[in-house]
């Protein structure tokens, strides 16, 4: 095909694939971080509309969202007010799309000027089959805007070092300059382009260097004060909608970049089969995700990558080969290094996803173009479209889910349910409140009802002034007043997916993704659970008893419920019928941890030591922050063993070195031998606030 036809193919497929991802847009759930980034994004619009009168976007310390800046969002929910558009997600959805397929666009004529059109239509190829960045494309305007800054500010880069740095580049200047603001401007990391941009004019200058053998010191004055310039322009610009960068645009931008590498709030996912906490994932928790989570079609272009790139980087690039494939290995190696905090896969690491892309692109391009006989070029052609096959069905069969997608070497979703997180961002919370809304409609019920879900999905049911919405944990939903009930498969310990235990009983409709139940839709088959629990919090533990004993009628499989109760009799004093109740919630959730505290707790008021430690060791490996049981547990070796006491107190206190009955458990254990170590403990204690 000439260069001609493959532009305007090129140019044909980038258009279509807008119309697509805009289309597709509209049936996107909201995610799991969306509502706090907009009402955040509302607390923004309120500071700069009263001239930063309004300081509630300066002070968020539960959602550490003062530290973000967030544009996209900040920029989406302005359009909002300006234009007042009502539907607020679908709008946002639509914007967040937008830029993904801009994200695309840019790497695909990166990969063109590269290596011409062909490459370029392979980029916009690849993508179309990556279902997990589709996926995040529909609805996350943090992730995928970082990766159209990164991508941008990294093919500018190059562009401007190809073209030698000479002043007349000005719209790749203008756009590098964007580019760089754009990614300060979503997050405080975003300053890895300004390190780019140094990094590839001292490049320029070695390989200069090293061609010619003569250094001019005036040229490198003048390239690195332009550099300089560019990257301080860029770094303004991006905190121009940011609060609290604004309070302190050098020190607040740093302190934000310390937050963000090392995140306060950590969360607890399933990897390989386990319930791990995510700042103690094991180092190859992001390279094993994207291993399991990209199309193989990618790889293989890597592969090839690799072994022509010989023949790939010719001498005139070989500072943007460079640079290009450091853009690519440095932010995995680094958060590796950094045992950073990673959860939800690798979502955090999506903006090096185009590089990635580039590089498979440009490997299958190599193929192509190595490939003289017009049977190969059909045969090769052949290969990658059956390999195409096994993402592209995933997404017709389970649109719009593409995010869940795994690849064939776990098996796919299904092969990867009980060992991997599926629905971690509450995308087919939508489905279940879609069809609960049917479902009230088709019975004709017009009554107040009471919904609850594990998730924020009040926006479902704005239309419905009968439906009061309220958020609820999973295991501890019998709690709550509720009629109907939507929980997403997220954050549930594998061992209850793999006893099926979810969908819970009471579900009458299941959303399931390749034959995955991903979202229950339950109706509470009783009340007595919520009656329970009410008495409970009113110390009135006999009656809360009966309450619990009816509500087990109804639900067998509910191991908090087993545990209410058999929490009530001990508060009874009935020590042997409690024990007895409680080993029934650990048959129905071995992995339940009040359980699992409460039993080590009567075994050991009974006498029964070594029942209690093993309850209590059970619970520090089912959850290592599970700090009182540290505690507990050290109170039993104590007496025979101190040091190994101390050395959990010690353990405890290493996640934790705020916890203040580890830390008074600890003094206690050098009361009778060291005092002087118990007095520095206390002056310790003294300076941990409640």
């Amino acid at each position: 095909m000439s260069d001609k036809n493959l532009k305007i193919l090129f140019y044909g497929l980038a258009v279509a694939m807008l119309i697509g991802l805009l289309f597709i847009s509209r049936d996107a759930g909201i995610s799991g971080d969306e509502e706090v980034h907009y009402i955040h994004s509302e607390k923004v619009f309120d500071y700069f509309a009263t001239l930063g009168k309004d300081q509630d976007a300066l002070h968020t310390p539960k959602t550490h969202l003062q530290y973000y800046g967030q544009s996209p969002d900040n920029i989406a929910t302005i359009l909002i007010h300006w234009f007042g558009i009502e539907d607020i997600y679908g709008f946002r959805h639509l914007f967040s799309s937008f830029l993904g397929w801009l994200a695309i666009f840019v790497t695909a004529l990166f990969a063109s000027w590269l290596k011409g059109f062909r490459a370029g239509i392979l980029v916009l190829v690849l993508f179309a089959i990556s279902p997990r960045f589709l996926g995040h494309l529909q609805n996350n305007l943090k992730d995928i805007p970082f990766a159209l800054a990164y991508i941008a500010g990294v093919f500018y880069t190059l562009k401007l070092t190809y073209a030698k740095f000479k002043p007349q580049s000005s719209l790749s200047i203008s756009i590098l300059i964007a580019s760089i603001a754009f990614s300060v401007s979503i997050r405080a990391g975003g300053i890895l382009l300004v390190f780019y941009l140094l990094l590839a004019g001292l490049l320029f200058m070695f390989f200069n260097y090293y061609e010619k053998r003569n250094f001019e010191w005036r040229y490198a004055q003048k390239l690195l004060t332009r550099l300089l310039v560019i990257s301080f322009m860029g770094y303004l610009l991006g905190l121009l909608l940011w609060p609290y960068a604004l309070q302190n645009p050098i020190i607040n931008p740093w302190r934000s970049y310390q937050v963000m590498t090392h995140f306060p709030t950590t969360l607890r996912q399933i990897f390989e089969g386990e319930f791990i906490w995510s700042d103690f994932h094991p180092w190859h928790y992001l390279p094993k995700y994207m291993l399991i989570t990209i199309p193989l079609i990618v790889f293989l272009g890597i592969l090839f990558f690799i072994l022509f790139i010989k023949k790939i980087v010719k001498k005139e690039h070989r500072v943007t080969y460079t640079l290009l494939l450091f853009s690519v290995l440095f932010p995995p190696i680094y958060v590796i290094t950094l045992k950073a905090n990673l959860y939800g896969g690798w979502r955090h690491l999506l903006f090096i996803y185009p590089g990635i892309i580039i590089l498979s692109a440009i490997g299958l391009n190599e193929v192509f173009k190595r490939t003289k006989r017009r049977t190969l070029g059909i045969a090769f052609s052949i290969l990658l479209a059956l390999m195409m096959i096994n993402p592209v069905s995933f997404m017709v069969k389970s649109h719009p889910y593409y995010y869940l997608y795994y690849n064939q070497l776990v098996g796919g979703l299904k092969g990867a349910y009980t060992h991997y997180e599926t629905d971690y961002y509450y995308h087919t919370m939508r489905s279940g409140a879609e069809w609960l809304v049917n479902y009230l409609d088709e019975n004709k019920i017009r009554k107040p009802i009471k919904v609850a879900g594990n998730f924020p999905a009040s926006a479902y049911f704005k239309n419905k002034p009968n439906i009061q919405y309220s958020y609820v944990p999973y295991l501890t939903r019998q709690d709550k007043n509720w009629d109907y009930a939507i929980f997403a498969n997220s954050y549930i310990n594998p061992q209850l997916l793999k006893d099926k235990t979810f969908p819970p009983e009471g579900t009458i409709q299941q959303i399931d993704v390749d034959g995955v139940p991903v979202c229950a839709v339950v109706k509470r088959k009783s009340k007595e659970g919520y009656l329970g629990f009410r008495d409970f919090i009113n110390e009135e533990y006999l009656s809360a008893s009966e309450h619990y004993k009816d509500a087990l009628t109804f639900y067998h499989n509910d191991g908090h419920l087993y545990y209410r109760l058999a929490k009530c009799l001990y508060l009874q004093r009935e020590k042997e019928e409690a024990l007895r109740v409680v080993v029934q919630a650990l048959q129905v959730n071995p992995t339940y941890e009040p359980a699992l505290k409460l039993a080590g707790t009567i075994e050991f008021e009974n006498g029964n030591v070594q029942f209690a430690k093993d309850y209590f060791e059970k619970l520090i490996v089912v959850n290592k922050k599970y700090f009182s049981a540290y505690v507990e547990l050290a109170k039993i070796y104590f007496p025979e063993n101190p040091n190994k006491a101390r050395d959990l107190l010690k353990s405890a206190l290493k996640i934790n070195p705020r916890y203040r009955p580890a830390i008074e458990a600890l003094a206690e254990t050098y009361q009778e031998t060291h005092p002087e170590i118990v007095d520095k403990y206390r002056e310790y204690l003294n300076t941990i606030r409640y």
